[in-house]
C-alpha cells in the first residue's frame, strides 16, 4: 500500500501543480496511535508545489485522492501531515491474499543473504550456568532464529572458556579439598560441583589475604603474595607447558562440567553448530601475536610481555602476552576471530556479550583491523544490558548467583501452582500435565527476559513472569490455546471454513483492527533483524494477543449465525494463531494446544 499510496501522490502533485515530484520528498509512514488514520503522508516538502499552507495543501491532496482512489475511504489533515484512512474492502481483500500466501514472511526476505557467525553462552567451566547465561544464550538462539528466517545463512558458535587463572582455582581447590569427590559420588551435576570449588577458593584466597594484610602487608601485595595464588599462578604456566598431571587433572574437570552444560542446554531448548573451545584458539592467537611482533605492527615491553599500541586510535596500549609468555583473553578472541573467519568467510560476527564488555570489542577490531584483517569491519558486538534480581547483582565468586537450573526448576514448579489454580487440567494425564508446565514455565521466563530491549539493563522478578493476564508469555499461549480450543469445537460441530466466503462478509472494527496488526507482522520481523532486537517480535505478540482477545470478547465466532461472516472470523483466528505460533517460536518459545 505504500508503494501505490506513493504513486497517487505523485500524480496527484501533477494534475494539481502541474509538477513532476522526486519519489525521495514523498514521505508515507504509519498513521500515529493517537490520529485517526492508516498512512500519513508528511505534506511539508511537497509545498514548494502547492505554493500554499500545509493544511491547505493537505487538503487538497487527500480531496484529489478520495475522489481518484476508491481504497482511501477518508482523511484528515492536522498541521503538516495527511492522515489517510484505507477502505475496508482493501483490508478484506489484502487479508483474503494473505491467507492464501505460502509464508507469513515473505516481505522480510532479504535481496543479498549474508553468511552470519552468532556466538553465544561463551561459558567459563569454572562455574555453572546462571541467569546471565540465561539471557545470553536466549538472545543469540533468538537472533539466529530471526535472521535465518529473513533468509540469512546463520551459524550458531559457542566459544567456551576453558583455560586460564580462573580455571585453574577451580582445579587447584579441588585437589587440596575436594579428597577425590566427583559428580557420582556427591549426586551434584558436574558444573555445580566445580563452582563449589571456585567459590571454595576465593573463601580460602580471601582469608589468606586478610591474614598477610593483619601482619602488616600492602595489600595489593597480599593479593600477589597469597600462598593459593603463587600456587594458582603454577598451575598456570604447568598447563601451558603441557604438564601431563595438570592436564589431566583439567580434562577430567571439564568434562564434568561439559556434561552439565549439556542438561542445562537442553532444558533451554538451545544448541550450537560449532564450539570453539580458548585451549585450542590462544594457540592461534599467540601465534598471530608473535608474527604481528616480527611486523612492528606490535611492541615488547621491557619485562618481555608484548603490547598494542592503539593510541592513535583513540584506546590506550593493551597487554597481549604477558612476560611469562601466557595469553589473555584477547589473545584467544583474536585467534578465534582468524580461525572462524578462514573456516566460514563470514560477512558478520555477531558476539552476544554483556556490555560491559563494550571496549574490549573496540580493541579487538582494532587490532585485527592494524594487523591486515579487513574483514574486521564485520566484527559486531551485540552488547546487551545486564540482568538483575529485585535483590541486586549476582556475584560468582561469593556464591550468590542465580543458578540456572535452580531457576527453571522453580519456573516450571510455579507454572503448575498457577495453573492447578485455574483448574483447567482436570482432563490431562500426569504426562500431559508435565508437558504443559513446562512450557508454561519457560515460555514466562524466555518470554519476560525477551520483552525488554536488549541493550537495556534489566530485573527478573520470577513472580511477576507467570501470570495468565498482562505482557507475560503465559498470556499468549492461552491466548493461542483460546484459538486452538475454538477449532477443536469447529470440528466437533462439524463447521467448516472457507477461504473463498471472505469476499463475502463484511468486517467490524475489530476486526479489521486485527488484520491491520496481523499486516505488521513479516515487517516486525524485519525490523528485528536489522535492529538485533527479539524484544520487537515479542512485544509484536503480546499487542495481537490482546488485540485478538478483544475481537474474542465483541464478537461472536461459532455462535454467529451468518455463514460468511462466521467463516471469515475462523480464517481470521486461524492467521492470528499461526502468526502467534511462528512469532514465539522465533523466541524459542513452545506453544501448548491446551492450557
Amino acid at each position: 500500500m505504500e508503494i501505490v499510496l506513493k504513486e497517487k501522490v505523485k500524480e496527484a502533485v501533477k494534475i494539481l501543480y502541474n509538477s513532476e515530484v522526486a519519489d525521495d520528498l514523498i514521505q508515507i509512514q504509519e498513521t500515529r496511535k493517537d490520529f485517526k488514520g492508516d498512512f500519513t503522508l508528511v505534506v511539508f516538502p511537497l509545498l514548494r508545489y502547492s505554493k500554499n499552507t500545509p493544511e491547505k495543501t493537505g487538503e487538497t491532496i487527500g480531496s484529489y485522492l478520495v475522489e481518484k482512489f476508491p481504497d482511501i475511504a477518508g482523511f484528515n489533515v492536522i498541521k503538516g501531515f495527511l492522515n489517510l484512512e484505507i477502505s475496508d474492502v482493501w483490508w478484506i481483500e489484502y487479508f483474503r491474499r494473505m491467507t492464501i500466501e505460502k509464508s507469513h514472511l515473505e516481505n522480510s526476505q532479504v535481496s543479498d543473504p549474508e553468511t552470519i557467525l552468532v556466538e553465544y553462552s561463551s561459558p567459563n567451566t569454572n562455574k555453572p550456568l546462571h541467569l546471565g547465561h540465561i539471557r545470553n544464550n536466549l538472545l543469540g538462539y533468538s537472533l539466529f532464529r530471526i535472521l535465518s528466517a529473513c533468509g540469512h545463512r546463520v551459524i550458531k558458535t559457542n566459544i567456551v572458556n576453558d583455560r586460564g587463572i580462573h580455571i585453574c582455582k577451580s582445579m587447584l581447590a579441588w585437589q587440596k579439598f575436594g579428597n577425590g569427590e566427583t559428580p557420582a559420588s556427591s549426586g551434584m551435576k558436574g558444573d555445580h560441583l566445580v563452582g563449589k570449588y571456585y567459590v571454595l577458593f576465593e573463601k580460602e584466597y580471601k582469608a589468606q589475604i586478610e591474614k598477610l594484610i593483619q601482619a602488616g602487608t600492602d595489600e595489593n601485595e597480599a593479593k600477589n603474595s597469597a600462598p593459593l595464588m603463587k600456587e594458582t599462578r603454577e598451575m598456570l604456566l604447568k598447563w601451558e607447558a603441557g604438564d601431563k598431571e595438570v592436564i589431566d587433572l583439567w580434562k577430567k574437570m571439564n568434562s564434568w562440567v561439559y556434561a552439565g552444560f549439556d542438561e542445562t542446554y537442553k532444558k533451554l531448548g538451545v544448541d550450537f553448530d560449532k564450539i570453539y573451545y580458548e585451549s585450542d584458539t590462544y594457540k592461534t592467537g599467540k601465534e598471530i601475536v608473535l608474527s604481528a611482533l616480527k611486523k612492528d605492527i606490535l611492541y615488547r615491553n621491557e619485562d618481555s610481555s608484548i603490547w598494542a599500541d592503539l593510541t592513535y586510535d583513540g584506546l590506550d596500549q593493551k597487554l597481549l602476552l604477558r612476560s611469562d609468555g601466557t595469553a589473555v583473553y584477547m589473545t584467544q578472541d583474536l585467534g578465534t576471530a582468524v580461525a572462524r573467519y578462514n573456516e566460514y568467510k563470514f560477512d558478520k560476527n555477531i558476539y552476544v556479550v554483556g556490555n560491559e564488555q563494550n571496549y574490549h570489542f573496540q580493541v579487538l577490531r582494532a587490532i585485527l583491523n592494524r594487523m591486515g584483517y579487513t574483514w574486521s569491519d564485520g566484527l559486531i558486538h551485540f552488547s546487551y544490558g545486564m540482568v538483575e534480581l529485585p535483590e541486586g547483582r549476582m556475584k560468582s565468586r561469593e556464591g550468590t548467583i542465580v543458578d540456572a537450573d535452580d531457576l527453571i526448576k522453580e519456573m516450571q514448579e510455579t507454572a503448575m501452582e498457577v495453573s492447578l489454580e485455574l483448574g483447567k487440567l482436570s482432563d490431562f494425564s500426569e504426562e500431559e500435565k508435565e508437558d504443559v508446565f513446562r512450557k508454561i514455565g519457560l515460555g514466562a521466563l524466555k518470554y519476560y527476559i525477551l520483552k525488554v530491549d536488549p541493550r537495556k539493563n534489566m530485573t527478573f522478578n520470577p513472580a511477576e513472569s507467570i501470570d495468565f493476564n498482562g505482557n507475560t508469555g503465559p498470556f499468549i499461549q492461552y491466548t493461542y490455546a483460546r484459538i486452538k480450543s475454538v477449532f477443536r469445537k469447529a470440528e466437533q460441530t462439524g463447521i467448516l471454513t472457507e477461504t473463498g466466503s471472505l469476499n463475502e462478509a463484511k468486517a467490524g472494527i475489530k476486526e479489521i483492527e486485527l488484520i491491520k496488526l496481523l499486516r505488521k507482522y513479516s515487517e516486525t520481523v524485519s525490523q528485528a533483524a536489522t535492529d538485533y532486537s527479539p524484544a520487537l517480535i515479542a512485544n509484536y505478540c503480546y499487542d495481537l494477543s490482546r488485540e485478538y482477545n478483544q475481537f474474542y470478547h465483541d464478537y461472536s465466532i461459532l455462535g454467529e449465525d451468518d455463514t460468511a461472516v462466521r467463516n471469515f472470523r475462523l480464517v481470521l483466528s486461524k492467521v492470528t494463531s499461526e502468526i502467534l505460533y511462528e512469532g514465539m517460536w522465533l523466541l524459542g518459545i513452545e506453544m501448548p494446544e491446551r492450557m
